[in-house]
């Protein structure tokens, strides 16, 4: 059965064991997609909970004007932002291992290591002096490799807008991330 058809049932029966099977299929997309907006599991998991619980509700809204999975995608994606821009004081900052794959990692020198742990404090540093909306569309665009085209479905925006968003991001993200060092000596000094 498809997402879309299991979706239509769901709203026709409200049945919970068909629930169950969206569940099962987007359980682990939306918990990374959480985590990767807070960086905490506990947190992750409670940001996937409240949006199944909500998701149920909701569900109806689902028009089927586009994939059930890119209208999930912007469901929790809108609920991410909600929850991060709610507290204005919140700061997050985001591992390593999201922007890089250890994994593939060989034995390196120590100038390798030196060099890719000064990238990543300057990447997280520029990731955390952005708004949330700037950061997720960096973090969708650059490291989930997301398309304009789903970003436009994301955001609910024109080609043009998303864009335009995403040079801005772009914009903001790099004054800091070339900055860093500044901010780093101002910061010994005081």
């Amino acid at each position: 059965m498809t997402d879309e058809a299991l979706v239509l049932e769901i709203i026709k029966t409200k049945d919970m064991a068909l629930f169950a099977k969206l569940y099962d299929r987007f359980s682990k997309m939306i918990y990374n997609k959480c985590y990767r907006f807070v960086n905490n599991e506990d947190e992750a998991k409670d940001l996937t909970q409240d949006i199944f619980l909500k998701l149920f509700v909701k569900l109806s809204s689902f028009k089927g004007d586009s994939k059930f999975s890119t209208w999930l995608y912007s469901f929790t994606y809108n609920h991410c932002i909600n929850y991060v821009t709610r507290d204005k004081k919140r700061k997050y900052e985001t591992s390593y291992s999201q922007f890089y794959d250890y994994e593939s990692v060989e034995d390196s020198t120590v100038e390798t290591s030196r060099v890719e742990d000064d990238f990543y404090k300057k990447w997280n540093y520029a990731l955390n002096q952005i708004s949330p909306k700037d950061k997720s569309i960096i973090i969708l665009k650059y490291q989930e490799k997301v398309s304009i085209k789903t970003l436009e479905d994301v955001l609910g925006v024109r080609t043009s807008a998303v864009k335009m968003r995403v040079k801005r991001a772009k914009e903001r993200f790099a004054f800091y991330y070339n900055n860093y060092q500044d901010q780093e000596r101002l910061l010994k000094v005081s």
